[in-house]
């Protein structure tokens, strides 16, 4: 498929650990830096992490430096966002999409259709 995918949300504890992972086809992936950004109700959309094609390069939003880690498998094209010490406020949908640079300045295209993570207090 073109659009990504996003899965693995859910609900969890605070404190607690979730993964959620964004697989799309190497057509769409390869080359490309890959974004997570999440959106809760009522809220503009926010960049929470990004990687590099190679996954040599990273970049986080300061809300989550130090607790959520993004890694990216690219014979499987796939990327991951593994998050940890999750606090309610962590709770949005989140989603994945592609750009050409790094961090939340460039322009992000092929979004998918997100995944429900929600973080109970």
């Amino acid at each position: 498929q073109v659009q990504p995918v996003e899965s693995g949300g859910g609900l969890v504890q605070a404190g607690g650990s979730l993964s959620v992972s964004c697989a799309a086809s190497e057509r769409t992936f390869k080359y490309y830096v890959i974004g997570w950004f999440r959106q809760a109700p009522g809220k503009e959309r926010q960049f929470v992490a990004g990687i590099s094609w190679s996954g040599t390069s990273t970049y986080y939003a300061d809300s989550v430096k130090g607790r959520f880690t993004i890694s990216r498998d690219n014979a499987k094209n796939t990327v991951y966002l593994q998050m940890n010490n999750l606090k309610p406020e962590d709770t949005a949908v989140y989603y994945c999409a592609r750009a050409a640079g790094l961090g939340p300045g460039y322009a992000y295209d092929y979004w998918g259709q997100g995944t429900q993570v929600t973080v109970s207090s």
